[in-house]
This record gives C-alpha cells, sequence and structure tokens, in this order.
C-alpha cells in the first residue's frame, strides 16, 4: 500500500501580502503566513497524519514554511530534501510587479493569460539582469542552460514531473508518508498531473496558502481521494482570494 502525500503551499508571504509577483524571488513569510503555517501543522496532527519525508524548493518561504509545520509536529528531525525544481514558476520581467498595476497595464485577459495559462510564459527577464538566476549562489550547481528566464506552468511541469518520478513517487511506493511543501505553481502542476486536469482546466486552479492538501493513493499513484484540512468554507475563501489577486477593485 502505497503511502499518503500532503501538499502545502508555503503561508502568506511579504509579497503575497503586497499583491505582487514573486517567482523565484526569495521573500519571507508574512507574520499572517507564519500563523498559517503552524496552523498547517496543528491539523495535520489533528488529522493523525505522520510524513516520513519532506520535500521543499530552495525558497525561504516555503523552507520556513516547512519549519514551521515540522515544528508543530515535533517533528524537526525528520530528514528534508531540498530541490530548487519544486520552486515556483519563474515569472520573469513580472517578478516584484505589483498585480493590480499590471492588469492596468497589460488588461485582465493578458494577465490571467500569464498567471495561469498552461502554456504562455510571461516576459523573460534579461539574461544579464542581476535577478537573473544564474548569478545566485543557490544554483550554480545547476546547469546554465536549464535555469529559466521565465516559465509557464507547461514549463514548470517539465522540471516538477522528472523529480516526482525520480525521487518523490519511490517513496511513496515504498509506502512512505510524503509532504511536499512548495508553491502555488509547483503544487498545481502536481494536482494537474495527478488529478489528469486538462490544459483548460487547470487555469481555474487556484491553491490557498497554507492549507495542507490530502491524497490517497492507489498502487498506481493515481488518486483515490484528496482533500483539504481544515474547515471547508475557509478553504473555499482562501482559494477565491488568490483567484481575486488580479481584479479590478469594484
Amino acid at each position: 500500500m502505497p503511502g499518503k502525500l500532503l501538499m502545502v503551499r508555503h503561508g502568506q508571504s511579504i509579497w503575497n501580502l503586497e499583491n505582487l509577483f514573486t517567482g523565484w524571488t526569495d521573500v519571507d513569510l508574512s507574520a499572517q503566513g507564519i500563523e498559517e503555517a503552524r496552523l498547517a501543522g496543528r491539523e495535520i496532527a489533528r488529522a493523525g497524519l505522520v510524513p516520513d519525508v519532506v520535500y521543499t524548493s530552495v525558497l525561504k518561504r516555503a523552507i520556513r514554511t516547512q519549519w514551521l509545520i515540522l515544528e508543530e509536529l515535533d517533528l524537526l528531525w525528520l530528514p528534508v530534501e531540498r530541490d530548487w525544481r519544486l520552486n515556483e514558476r519563474h515569472y520573469g520581467a513580472l517578478q516584484g510587479l505589483n498585480k493590480q498595476q499590471t492588469v492596468e497595464k497589460y488588461g485582465e485577459g493578458q494577465v490571467k493569460v500569464w498567471r495561469r495559462s498552461f502554456d504562455t510564459p510571461p516576459p523573460p527577464l534579461a539574461q544579464d539582469d542581476p535577478r537573473h538566476p544564474r548569478r545566485d549562489r543557490r544554483y550554480a550547481l545547476v546547469p546554465p542552460a536549464e535555469l529559466p528566464s521565465t516559465e509557464s506552468l507547461k514549463d514548470t511541469l517539465a522540471r516538477v514531473l522528472p523529480y516526482w518520478e525520480g525521487r518523490i513517487a519511490p517513496e511513496l511506493r515504498a509506502g512512505r508518508n510524503v509532504m511536499i511543501v512548495a508553491h502555488g505553481n509547483s503544487l498545481r502542476a502536481l494536482v494537474m498531473m495527478l488529478d489528469e486536469l486538462s490544459e483548460t482546466a487547470v487555469v481555474e486552479l487556484n491553491i490557498p496558502t497554507g492549507i495542507p492538501l490530502l491524497y490517497e493513493l492507489d498502487g498506481a499513484l493515481r488518486p483515490r481521494a484528496s482533500r483539504y484540512l481544515g474547515d471547508e468554507e475557509a478553504v473555499k475563501a482562501a482559494a477565491e482570494a488568490v483567484r481575486r489577486q488580479t481584479e479590478k477593485p469594484a
């Protein structure tokens, strides 16, 4: 019997709070994000779930969320693997821009395509831009050709899927419970793969911050059941808040 899969989007970050495109920019959690992470740990404990191994990105908002969850579970000793392939989607030249102001400049439809479509990336960062990941020492061992200047969800799935197949799926098949603490779009890519969502359906998929998503899987790692842990109405409200980030104020 395979292990259970928990996926948690990091708690609210400072740039989530300020409604900025974040991508690979390494911003920390907000005060609300810290509490969301702690609450996620308490919900996991309340459900009686015990992760055996943890995977996270190399961005501090995910790493800190993972710490806080494991602290709530008194499991800080658990093995944790960090990998850039679980990073958020790279938002290219949009990184650091206010989402509402970007809507005003480019239009709501265009921004929704950049933000939620499957195969249309935002405008790229220039190779000589100081924000480019080639200039970040945490990616020094990654072949430069693999480091993006921008990404679509399709591009994100292309880097997440081999990591899933090579590192995460074997742990699940061995019966170990796995927790992935990552980002809105790296998790959207995994949900798209697991739930076999179409390119059209995934446009409307919004993953809220700090709420654990539990999958129970069959022997082929296909979902038998999935649910968010916590109050159902609160989950709906949080997902709706993510969707409305680029809506123009009434």
